[in-house]
């Protein structure tokens, strides 16, 4: 099925029957996996067009999250950089993050598909925290894989988690970043997978998931188009790490005339160091995690490290329907330096009292970037977390201690 594009590309309202955005996506997992991708998809599709289901989710995310968000005219950063900006306040939703909405309709599945115990990965660590917090309220049993390189960088997150009553495994193969705790995630699912559902953050993975999420996140674009109440923003941008929050806030405008769609990965070190999360701008089509994704990787198709200094961008690939966007279009992706970045929380917090996420400070710092191209334009940013998370590295990256 098919939504009207505007010669960009067609939006697409759901995978094709082999779980594919295009040439993106699929199902490449081991066998013993594939009943319970082709049990969850059914799953899903049955739950979504439940009333009961849909309304319970509803129901959770305006009296349990908060939402809707609100969306703030950012009158003294407009002033500053010349640019009309308005953000959507992803940060304001409870535990401080986008990632709330997700693991709520995922914890919601997991009762319906009557499985007992959630498993997460992490790398910010606030979808381990909404997925523990979701856990929690729903009475299930959470086990949070983590890289141990992000547990020492994110250690606010780790304790939140336990406090909620998860269990934290550290995770030191590899680079000890999100790509390996996303590895023992997949292995702990294959032996477990009759008791337990494996919660996903982003659209990455085999299908269903990026579909799941999208539709469990997509509430943001939603909001943002109502609370604009018919106006129509030239520019919309968001991070992009495995991309959840900008599926989530790009999907609803995805097609509209005069909208432009603007992904910004992490640049890192810099795109010519090789230090970098861009997949998108500086990787190329290959398997990732069970989908077909633009990724980064060596001649040999084996996965190169990614690095940023955001751990929710540390990743080496991206959700297949991003890579379907670039490729048709309907979104263009752009990159930002670590350096950059904090710049990004520095005039946010300063302009407006608010502390972003390192995550969406990429977002902040490409808009104060592009102010001249960008002048007499009105760019909406989702604001996808709060930096609490991130002030002890933000500190020692620039000197505060």
């Amino acid at each position: 099925m098919v939504a009207a594009g505007t010669g960009r590309g067609p939006r697409l309202e759901r995978p094709d029957e082999r779980g594919r955005f295009g040439e993106y996506g699929g199902m490449f997992a081991p066998e013993t996996l594939m009943p319970a991708l082709e049990q969850l998809a059914a799953g899903f599709a049955e739950a979504w067009v439940d009333p009961g289901f849909t309304s319970e989710f509803h129901h959770l995310l305006a009296t349990y999250t908060g939402r809707p968000t609100p969306l703030q005219s950012a009158d003294h950063l407009s002033r500053e950089i010349g640019v009309r900006v308005l953000l959507k306040r992803e940060d304001l939703a409870h535990t401080g993050a986008h990632k709330i909405n997700n693991a709520l309709g995922q914890a919601l599945l997991t009762t319906r598909m009557g499985k007992s115990r959630l498993i997460a990965e992490t790398g910010a660590g606030q979808h381990g925290v909404a997925t523990a917090t979701a856990a929690a309220y729903a009475g299930l049993e959470c086990l949070v894989y983590m890289g141990e390189k992000d547990i020492e960088r994110q250690a606010l997150n780790v304790q939140r988690m336990r406090m909620l009553g998860t269990d934290v495994v550290p995770v030191t193969s590899g680079a000890g970043t999100l790509k390996d705790a996303v590895n023992e995630a997949m292995r702990d699912w294959v032996r477990t997978v009759e008791t337990t559902h494996y919660i996903i953050g982003s659209v990455v993975g085999p299908h269903p998931f990026p579909w799941i999420v999208r539709e469990f996140q997509k509430v943001i674009g939603e909001e943002s188009i109502a609370q604009l109440e018919g106006e129509t923003p030239d520019v919309v941008v968001a991070c992009v790490g495995g991309g959840s929050n900008a599926i989530g806030m790009f999907y609803p405008f995805a097609g509209r005339e005069g909208v432009e769609l603007v992904g910004v990965e992490a640049a890192g070190h810099g795109i010519e160091t090789g230090r970098h999360g861009a997949s998108i701008g500086a990787g190329s089509p290959g398997i990732l995690h069970g989908a077909r994704t633009y990724m980064l990787q060596d001649d040999e198709g084996q996965v190169l490290e990614a690095h940023s200094i955001s751990a929710g961008l540390d990743y080496p690939g991206v959700g297949p329907e991003h890579a379907y966007y670039a490729d048709t279009g309907l979104a263009r992706y752009v990159s930002i330096t670590d350096e950059e970045a904090l710049g990004g929380v520095d005039l946010l917090s300063r302009a407006e009292g608010i502390i972003p996420a390192l995550e969406s400070a990429h977002a902040i710092a490409w808009v104060a970037r592009e102010a001249d191209a960008l002048r007499d334009r009105t760019v909406l940013i989702n604001l996808s977390g709060r930096g609490d998370k991130d002030v002890e590295m933000i500190a020692s990256k620039i000197g505060m201690r």
